[in-house]
């Protein structure tokens, strides 16, 4: 399968007052297309570093980051990228903030509002399109900020943590509505988390990241699909696939 993203040898430092802080060191990572590969690991490991380096937000100090075979020198317009935090316009409704990346692209009026909608009734959220973001609850806005990622077509998504703040039941129907819009769709996915649970309902593979982005263990994840959140976890690969991420996850922060 080719190669959607090559991290080589990547390095990545910050300025900080007098001090020079390192975020990574010599990471190395090939993300093959149309898998969904979950980046897993603690606080501080340097995934969210990584993610910004491969969306075109940030540069590398020194090594090489390439999408697609290109070397990475910007936002790409072929990616999507939802944050932790959230960003959608406030004064704009749900249809306005969804259609939004079509809007800059240049899209006639019509057309955008018809590819939002068609989001809004795939994320659950038909009867709110005329809403604002301060009137919906917290899991409403991530489906909102899902929809207007995907609505600009990207062949490509990364995730940070984008259900991190949730409630269980709340961010099981969302990673449960990820997947059913990735399968088939032929979409690279990135998606950095810290939990071992959410890793296995969603992933094809499993980086488990240590200090400054080395690798702790990759680990191809063969459970079934489509998958559920409750009948996964009585798959007899499942237990031993968990002992191996919290090993590995273990290991990085002893």
């Amino acid at each position: 399968m080719a190669a959607a993203y090559l991290v080589q040898d990547v390095h990545k430092h910050f300025r900080k007052d007098d001090q020079e802080l390192v975020a990574l060191r010599g990471a190395n990572l090939t993300v093959e297309a149309g898998s969904f590969l979950v980046l897993l690991g603690r606080s501080g490991c340097g995934k969210s570093t990584l993610l910004n380096l491969m969306a075109g937000l940030a540069t590398p100090t020194a090594g090489t980051l390439t999408y697609r075979g290109r070397a990475i020198a910007g936002p790409l317009g072929a990616v999507g990228y939802l944050t932790q935090q959230d960003t959608l316009m406030p004064w704009r409704t749900v249809l306005r903030n969804i259609e939004m990346p079509l809007e800059i692209q240049g899209v006639a009026p019509q057309a955008r509002a018809t590819a939002a909608q068609r989001l809004i009734d795939q994320v659950g959220l038909s009867g709110f399109e005329r809403h604002y973001p301060r009137e919906l609850s917290g899991g409403m806005r991530r489906r909102v900020s899902l929809a207007r990622m995907l609505c600009g077509n990207p062949e490509t998504l990364l995730l940070d943590e984008p259900f991190g703040a949730l409630d269980a039941q709340l961010r099981g129907d969302l990673q449960q509505q990820l997947l059913e819009l990735w399968a088939d769709s032929g979409r690279t996915v990135v998606f950095v988390t810290h939990d071992i649970e959410e890793a296995l309902m969603l992933a094809d593979r499993v980086v488990v990241l240590g200090p400054l982005g080395a690798i702790m263990l990759d680990t191809t994840i063969d459970l079934p699909r489509p998958r559920d959140a409750d009948e996964i976890r009585l798959h007899p690969d499942y237990l031993n696939l968990y002992r191996a991420l919290t090993r590995a996850l273990r290991q990085a922060n002893p």
